[in-house]
């Protein structure tokens, strides 16, 4: 079983974690069964932003990295406090764990900055919020090269600009664990049209072959 941990800091934004939690139970109920989804938090009880309480799963501290394939990180609010956690030392701390051990990490939005803050992104290519200049200057300060497009893939590291991504970032991260045609068959029995641009398709099909040969 591939399993992935979903980081839920407090102030992080619905709709960028329900999609992971849906493609990657999609596929372990009507796909290849290979693949679950775990959530942590700096504490039980998280708030999302818009105050919705959530129950995760582990504490960033129970987390031993190498049971699990990928990280995922959504991004969230700044007005409920979403940096507060998502700077934290701790989880900073598993986000170069999950990068030392060359585990996929997938980010949403300003969730790049997290990754970009504890240091996995110096001299990489990444992207974050697109709608916000502070947001891109904030990740072109950790000595990242910041790429505009919608999404970016870095060798292990996949950032993305903004919650209209979520659904193509969760889908790329299926490919990642599994495979193209799987990732496909879920998106199409989850109804999803093919949105993506032939040559953006192409682009991360090249950098996931990539990714496959030097792992």
């Amino acid at each position: 079983m591939k399993k992935v941990l979903l980081f839920l800091a407090d102030g992080f934004e619905t709709y960028e974690a329900s999609v992971f939690i849906d493609v990657i139970g999609w596929n372990q109920v009507d796909g290849d069964g290979t693949t679950q989804l775990f959530s942590c938090g700096l504490r039980r009880e998280i708030k999302s932003s818009f105050n919705q309480r959530f129950i995760v799963d582990y504490l960033v501290d129970e987390i031993d990295t190498t049971e699990f394939e990928a990280l995922v990180i959504p991004g969230g609010f700044e007005e409920y406090n979403y940096f507060e956690d998502a700077y934290d030392e701790r989880f900073l701390k598993l986000i170069r764990k999950f990068n030392a051990q060359s585990k996929l990490i997938a980010s949403v939005c300003v969730g790049a900055l997290a990754i970009a803050r504890s240091d996995v992104l110096i001299n990489r290519r990444a992207t974050t919020y697109n709608k916000n200049v502070v947001r891109q200057k904030e990740l072109e300060s950790y000595t990242v090269n910041v790429i505009n497009e919608p999404i970016v893939s870095d060798c292990n590291v996949i950032t993305s600009w903004n919650p209209s991504t979520a659904a193509d970032v969760a889908f790329l991260l299926l490919e990642r664990l599994t495979s193209k045609e799987q990732s496909n068959r879920i998106k199409e029995i989850m109804g999803f049209k093919q949105v993506l641009t032939e040559n953006l398709r192409q682009k991360w099909s090249q950098q996931s072959h990539w990714y496959h040969k030097s792992n």
